[in-house]
């Protein structure tokens, strides 16, 4: 795998999943929505752990800075 994530990329990614589990833990979401939510950040944070977004490839779209 190489790497298609920057670094903005990767960390507006971890904000959001922070926010969401900030959400979750306040009880401001909660049912369905809180799981779907919660999916998605743990999503998140996976894929701004291992800097690749496998969306990213059948769309083309590289935010990692070339070397």
């Amino acid at each position: 795998m190489k790497k298609n994530m920057g670094n903005t990329d990767k960390s507006i990614r971890s904000l959001i999943a922070i926010a969401i589990a900030l959400l979750y833990y306040f009880n401001v979401i909660e049912g369905m929505l809180a799981y779907v939510l919660m999916a998605f950040a743990i999503i998140f944070l996976l894929t701004s752990m291992i800097s690749f977004c496998p969306l990213y490839l059948p769309l083309g779209i590289n935010t990692c800075k070339k070397k």
